[in-house]
């Protein structure tokens, strides 16, 4: 390709002004379907192709989406962000990936992101609070918070699943294995996430007078805190079971258990969530709870496009239903 071709030289070969060249490259402009059809010919014989900044000049769009999140260190948003990017793309919009790790309030990313004067921001974390998305909201920016915390009448557009339900699910499957002594391995304590996943797990085994229910909380969604997490439990006498709040928790606790010389799940349990491509590995083989990601990250890709296009678009939430995926990491159903 010619970098040196200019909007005039194809002005001048497809015999057209150069506003008729700038307007057959900008979506929806005011061009006849013969004038764009003889422009996008010149063009392809040229090797010309628009220059995306300067054709965000005209149309006061830059086409760009801020992607945010605070996660890095969780294998699963490896996953999160292929997803997230080649559906952004596949919309002809440009994803700016932005790094939140530590950031506790949103002003320096609200001001950063106007500075590349993104079209949009998709708030990618279960782990940030509302405020970071009301904060995109309350400066006009169209924003979407995935994997958010479940709420029926939100204050932006929230896409994500019901966690106190997924707490249950864990619940219920130990309550159906037979295990005596449960506990909640979660995340950060102040992540919604954790307290949300906690409170389901709490709601139904405190039906059940003959359970032992204790819970404790790792410092990050990562393997490294579910790990130490784990192996503090080691040091008294751990639950016959866990439901680590986490898929990268529960590998963590799971490496922690046979550094221990425990056997899983002879000796002790794990569920975990996320459903993470890495649980199913041969040598992991996580029993874990699906969160339905690729729905999610489409749902949200899909309500950002909207808001793009409609800017009084009322909010809305959707949340998705998550399934047990049966592995290795939990003794069998029990026959009672």
């Amino acid at each position: 390709m010619n970098k040196g071709v200019t909007l005039k030289e194809v002005a001048e070969k497809a015999g057209v002004s150069r506003s008729a060249v700038s307007r057959s490259f900008t979506d929806g402009a005011s061009v006849s379907a013969k004038t764009r059809e003889r422009v996008h010919d010149a063009a392809r014989k040229l090797g010309y192709r628009p220059n995306a900044l300067a054709s965000s000049l005209t149309t006061g769009r830059t086409k760009l989406i801020g992607l945010v999140s605070d996660n890095f260190h969780n294998p699963v948003f490896l996953e999160i962000f292929d997803l997230f990017t080649r559906s952004l793309q596949n919309r002809g919009l440009r994803p700016l990936l932005v790094n939140l790790s530590d950031e506790t309030e949103p002003d320096n990313t609200l001001r950063m992101l106007q500075q590349y004067s993104v079209d949009g921001v998709i708030v990618a974390s279960s782990t940030l609070p509302p405020s970071f998305a009301e904060a995109f909201r309350d400066a006009g920016i169209p924003v979407v918070h995935s994997f958010a915390r479940a709420n029926q009448s939100p204050d932006v557009c929230i896409v994500g699943i019901d966690n106190v339900q997924c707490g249950r699910m864990a619940a219920e499957t130990l309550v159906q294995r037979g295990y005596n002594t449960v506990a909640f391995l979660g995340g950060p304590a102040s992540a919604t996430s954790t307290q949300d996943r906690l409170t389901g797990f709490l709601e139904v085994l405190l039906k059940h007078d003959h359970m032992k229910v204790t819970h404790s909380f790792a410092t990050a969604y990562t393997f490294d805190a579910g790990r130490a997490a784990m192996l503090e439990q080691l040091r008294g006498t751990p639950a016959e079971a866990y439901f680590c709040g986490d898929d990268v928790l529960s590998i963590g606790a799971l490496s922690a258990a046979q550094s221990g010389g425990l056997s899983v799940p002879d000796d002790i349990g794990l569920i975990g969530l996320n459903d993470m491509k890495m649980a199913g590995w041969q040598n992991i083989n996580l029993t874990t709870i699906r969160q339905p990601i690729k729905d999610i990250i489409a749902s949200s890709v899909d309500l950002i496009t909207s808001l793009l296009n409609e800017k009084s678009r009322a909010v809305e939430a959707r949340l998705f239903a998550c399934q047990i995926i049966e592995r290795g990491t939990l003794k069998p159903l029990s026959t009672k």
